[in-house]
């Protein structure tokens, strides 16, 4: 039996969130137990962005040269209208934007950033990592908490659920169902730079917004790879991710699109398909203690392109409030969830309001590009402060 004063801290997850909390939490001399129901510990996933909001959290980890090391640092960040082929917006993330913001806008492979924050915590004094374990449910005993796995039965102090959009802890903790189908479908691939015609790369991350769909494109790995992701509408699914999409049904949804994009999508041999979903905001995500982190606790669309940034500020504010002296673990998670939930929620609806604004058609379309292209950058940029200033 353990003593429980020496209980750990348990961790469901073991995705950047999770990481990303146990680095900073055995950094403050606590014991963690991290479970990853996969049998190893890898990421999957292709090209993520990081937001100048996300260095503040690398920089308080000392983790900034490796994640520069890994990412690219793209010259724009530029929205195409994809029908006509013309330039409706670009971002310079130049002197003005470092100024401004004070750190970069980067583009990084998901597993590479996974990989760093492993890489972190390999060593760490009092940190425990199980893998091939599922969480299944808990009971919260008031002064310890019993985690139910397939595998067994697992005692910490406390339980915080980074177990994604899909998380049993919240299922539990919560009770809200299943996630929102949000009826878009984002179909991922990463290829060989030098597979993709010199005329279709840039060092920008572009975004061609169509009718009911767009395509992202950008380097990755200093340039080595290149990231595409297609959306589209579709009311042909209603769950499932990590799934071979249909190359017919793709090509279908772009029929409209415009010459560079149909190339793009001409040179991908295997697409990977997730259904994107999302939930509403909610305010709270703790009880006892019991909490969420990451997708758990606020999953969003990823049109806002800040799922990862928001789950590293998750573990950052939460090991500050546990990292209190004259407080107990209930209470921190409290002040937790109220210091998060009105800055999650906003990129939560932000993120769905983008979605449309990226998919206009018709007349909306040509609003949306007239809007857009009468912003000056300093208008641009302000529009941005609220998100890349960080916490």
């Amino acid at each position: 039996m353990e003593n429980k004063q020496e209980l750990p801290i348990l961790i469901a997850g073991g995705g950047i969130g999770g990481f990303a909390t146990a680095l900073c939490l055995c950094r403050q001399g606590r014991q963690v137990r991290l479970f990853e129901q996969a049998p190893e510990i890898k990421e999957i996933g292709a090209g993520i962005q990081i937001g100048p909001n996300a260095f503040y959290i690398f920089e308080r980890l000392g983790l900034t040269a490796a994640v520069l090391a890994k990412a690219s640092l793209p010259q724009t960040l530029k929205m195409m209208d994809g029908i006509t082929g013309e330039e409706v917006t670009s971002i310079p993330l130049d002197d003005a934007f470092l100024k401004r913001f004070t750190h970069p806008y980067a583009l990084i492979h998901r597993a590479d950033l996974h990989r760093i924050f492993v890489d972190a915590c390999a060593g760490l004094p009092g940190l425990e990592v199980i893998t091939g374990v599922k969480v299944r449910g808990y009971t919260d005993l008031g002064d310890s908490v019993i985690v139910h796995s397939d595998q067994g039965d697992h005692t910490g102090s406390a339980l915080i659920g980074a177990d994604g959009l899909w998380s049993a802890v919240r299922s539990q903790l919560i009770g809200d169902g299943a996630p929102r189908v949000s009826g878009h479908i984002a179909y991922r691939a990463v290829l060989p730079t030098a597979d993709v015609p010199e005329d279709l790369r840039s060092n920008s991350m572009t975004l061609w917004a169509g009718a009911k769909t767009h395509l992202v494109q950008y380097p990755l790995r200093n340039g080595e790879l290149f990231n595409l992701v297609a959306v589209f509408h579709s009311d042909k699914y209603v769950e499932g991710w990590d799934t071979h999409g249909d190359p017919e049904e793709l090509k279908f949804r772009f029929r409209d699109a415009a010459p560079p994009v149909k190339a793009l999508l001409q040179k991908i041999d295997s697409w990977r398909m997730w259904v994107l979903c999302d939930r509403d905001p909610i305010k709270n995500w703790s009880s006892g203690n019991v909490t969420l982190l990451g997708d758990a606790a606020h999953p969003m669309l990823q049109y806002m392109a800040q799922g990862a940034c928001m789950a590293m500020e998750d573990a950052v504010v939460l090991a500050e409030e546990m990292g209190r002296s004259d407080t107990s673990i209930a209470d921190a998670f409290v002040r937790y969830q109220d210091r998060r939930y009105m800055r999650t929620g906003k990129v939560q609806m932000s993120a769905r309001l983008y979605g449309e604004f990226y998919h206009a058609a018709g007349v909306n379309r040509e609003l949306r590009n007239q809007f857009l292209q009468a912003r000056t950058e300093s208008q641009t940029l302000d529009s941005m402060a609220w998100l890349y200033n960080g916490i």
